[in-house]
């Protein structure tokens, strides 16, 4: 497939939604949106070299959590070429985009994780075949970069200038240890009031967040000090007190409700089969629909690690690096209403579940918001590496459930007026 057609598209002389060129596009009601999704998905369709060929770009510049420079730079410089307009990045590295609309007082935030887990060592190639696409970390986030990169196009091709301010962020520092400080902090310092949030996620379509669970991420280390005792504890190293922490963690009393997992997902240590180790990592996830139950386990593990560090001589460190509170809108909300609408009418079929995703920093400030995915997808994990796969056809319904569910939002749809 040639990549072509990239740049910015000029206006066709008429618009194909009947708007006249530069006018404010008005929305009557929802129905008003539906009948006009199936133009769009077409339009969107017709532009998918563009969202293919910011994908490859965007996929092939490393972006490891705080070293996202490289990247942003590059999609403030998409951002400049599609017409978007004060695009510079931030204190925390976050690029920044502003499609103006006619209304300043109602502001649309559009954001997407702008970094991956991969080093900048790692061969981020992106294969393009006929049906679909491959490569490191596409359906996380880097498809999602790309619609957001190719939204100020489309909305050119198909005439749509909508009355309220358009955001668009590439927020910095969102995984793992950055714990969403890129995004956290455009929210603490918004130029413009922001009346809802869209998270754009690659995969999967037909996702429909509103909800987030609480989140504990963290991990536990467990060291040979210097000074350590072997005539007193022993010559266990540090992976036999580690098994017992995770001993005494599997007995912690979990409910069922409020709906509450906690998620042993790696553990690292020594060396070599001859030496003892003298250092033991292992990773955790706790989430919950209560912060009271979050807040009990942490302490339970903390006290389990400071008994078992008692106990046995070895240091241990509990580092929690990422923190996210349960909170979100109800599944009657307008902008839920509307966005399952907008799905429905382009078939895909809504998923409505509880995430941990961007959508928490949102969550926290009270401003409603939901998270879309732009395509279907799968990941493989091998020993050293991990490739995503994601279907061509899909990405015009994503792009296009995009732009009606910001129309809805442009036209008041979407607002509580509880």
């Amino acid at each position: 497939m040639e990549l072509s057609g990239w740049r910015l598209v000029s206006r066709a002389s008429l618009g194909k939604l009947g708007v006249q060129e530069g006018s404010p596009y008005v929305v009557r009601d929802i129905q008003f949106i539906l009948d006009r999704l199936p133009t769009i998905r077409q339009t969107a369709d017709e532009l998918r070299d563009t969202l293919l060929a910011n994908l490859i770009m965007i996929g092939e510049i490393p972006a490891p959590t705080f070293n996202e420079a490289a990247r942003v730079q590059f999609l403030l410089q998409r951002f400049t070429e599609c017409g978007l307009q004060n695009c510079s990045a931030d204190e925390k590295g976050n690029g920044i985009g502003l499609l103006p609309g006619a209304d300043p007082a109602r502001t649309i935030l559009l954001s997407a994780p702008v970094d991956t887990f991969v080093s900048d060592d790692v061969d981020q190639a992106i294969q393009l075949e006929k049906d679909r696409v491959i490569g490191p970390f596409v359906g996380d986030n880097c498809l999602a970069l790309a619609a957001m990169t190719s939204l100020p196009t489309l909305l050119d091709r198909l005439q749509i200038h909508l009355k309220s301010h358009v955001i668009f962020l590439a927020a910095a520092q969102s995984l793992n240890r950055g714990n969403l400080g890129g995004l956290r902090f455009f929210l603490a310092h918004p130029p413009w009031p922001i009346v809802n949030g869209i998270c754009l996620e690659g995969v999967q379509l037909g996702r429909l967040n509103h909800i987030c669970l609480g989140m504990r991420r963290g991990e536990i280390v467990c060291r040979l000090p210097d000074n350590y005792d072997w005539m007193q504890f022993g010559k266990s190293g540090s992976i036999v007190p580690m098994s017992d922490v995770i001993s005494q963690i599997s007995r912690i009393s979990l409910p069922q409700r409020p709906l509450t997992s906690l998620v042993l997902g790696s553990i690292h240590g020594g060396i070599s089969y001859h030496n003892i180790a003298r250092e033991t990592r292992l990773g955790f996830e706790l989430r919950s629909e209560s912060s009271e139950i979050l807040t009990r386990i942490e302490e339970e593990i903390r006290d389990i690690t400071l008994s078992e560090a008692s106990r046995t001589g070895m240091q241990f460190e509990l580092d929690i690096f990422t923190r996210r509170e349960p909170g979100g809108i109800g599944i009657s909300h307008p902008l839920v209403k509307s966005a399952q609408a907008i799905q429905e009418k382009l078939e895909i079929v809504p998923m409505l579940y509880s995430t941990t995703s961007a959508l928490a920093a949102h969550c926290d400030l009270r401003i409603p918001s939901v998270t879309l995915g732009i395509t279907m997808g799968e990941r493989s994990h091998e020993l050293d590496e991990i490739k995503e796969w994601a279907p061509l056809p899909p990405m015009a319904q994503g792009m296009a459930q995009l732009v009606g569910l910001l129309l809805a939002i442009d036209g008041g749809l979407c607002d509580d007026v509880k």
